[in-house]
């Protein structure tokens, strides 16, 4: 197939642009072309590179003259202009379109903790998850109107080889938690750490995308794709400290409603109680019916230890954040504060 991915390089469409390269498509990004380079040593065909500013979109028309696809994915659009865009660029160019969309796009609180694609979709918490509800909305008028030929696909938490699946962390991204773990400094759990989250590898999502790709029973559709594998966030740090050799680590268990209210500055209160505070247990069956044979198939601990072992062999995958390091300090501080006040 002849497949164009915008983005193409990130932490959920790395996985699936090698892929696409190992199963021999023609492969087209559009993107700054900062990790492109990676791409080439994975298989024995390239991407095509359009490098340019997806954000201009007179420069757009121009690269993409001339050219149609199979199917087009947009990973980088977070808003309904990003989406109108793409319908000028695209309509008659493509014979499927893929939006990324977002699985906190779900309602919350949720009603019921086991998802479904039916599951409503509301979410007051969390500007970035009633944006991508705008964008799914837009785009299945599209499909009703004028048979723009619309597939969404909502991710949950994905991971990489570069990064871990922390409840919490900074702007700098992962590594904080890391870093604190060996430094034998305490780590902040959201909650009590026994509500129940899905991670997803990177590498599992990419078979199930993939699966989607030129698949006629998915125009029209909206599809989760996620791990049946559920663990709690108290497992989930377990799992980490262990692979960092340090299964006697320190957890403080934080109430979300608070860190939400100290952590503005990182967007705590969606990323908390818009998204990782709440047990979710997804139902893939939709999945699995329109990609017959698929099931993640990275266990949690396999995955996080790979990750680990990538993270600390590569110096560039270690960016310390000192300031995160210090909001996590005063707010362990004033929870020990405000307990001793009691007493």
């Amino acid at each position: 197939m002849k497949i164009l991915l915008i983005g193409g390089t990130g932490k959920i469409s790395m996985a699936i642009s090698k892929q696409l390269l190992k199963e021999g498509h023609e492969l087209y990004l559009i993107n700054r072309g900062r990790r492109n380079e990676e791409l080439k040593n994975c298989s024995s065909h390239s991407p095509i590179s359009l490098i340019g500013d997806i954000h201009n979109e007179q420069e757009m028309e121009s690269l993409l003259s001339g050219l149609h696809f199979d199917a087009v994915a947009d990973f980088i659009a977070f808003h309904r202009s990003d989406l109108e865009r793409d319908y000028r660029l695209f309509r008659g160019k493509t014979r499927q379109f893929l939006f990324i969309s977002s699985a906190s796009a779900y309602q919350k609180p949720l009603a019921n903790y086991r998802i479904t694609e039916s599951t409503p979709l509301a979410n007051p918490y969390w500007e970035y998850s009633r944006e991508k509800i705008e964008c799914e909305n837009y785009l299945m008028h599209l499909y009703r109107t004028e048979q723009f030929p619309v597939t969404i696909v909502r991710p949950s938490s994905t991971y990489d080889e570069r990064s871990i699946p922390a409840g919490i962390h900074g702007k700098k991204g992962s590594y904080s938690t890391i870093k604190r773990i060996l430094s034998h400094k305490p780590v902040i759990i959201h909650g009590d750490g026994t509500s129940l989250w899905t991670i997803t590898h990177n590498s599992d999502f990419a078979r199930g995308f993939i699966g989607l790709l030129g698949n006629i029973h998915a125009i029209g559709e909206t599809v989760h794709i996620t791990s049946d594998e559920t663990v709690t966030w108290n497992q989930i740090y377990s799992i980490i400290a262990d692979a960092l050799g340090c299964p006697d680590f320190q957890s403080v268990h934080i109430s979300s409603e608070f860190l939400g209210a100290c952590g503005k500055q990182y967007d705590l209160t969606g990323a908390l109680l818009g998204d990782k505070a709440n047990s979710v247990v997804f139902d893939n069956s939709k999945l699995k019916q329109l990609v017959p044979g698929f099931t993640a198939v990275k266990r949690a601990d396999q995955g996080i230890r790979e990750s680990i072992s990538y993270i600390l062999s590569h110096p560039e995958c270690q960016v310390e954040d000192p300031e995160f390091d210090i909001w996590c300090d005063k707010v362990i501080a004033a929870q020990k504060e405000a307990l001793r006040s009691l007493l």
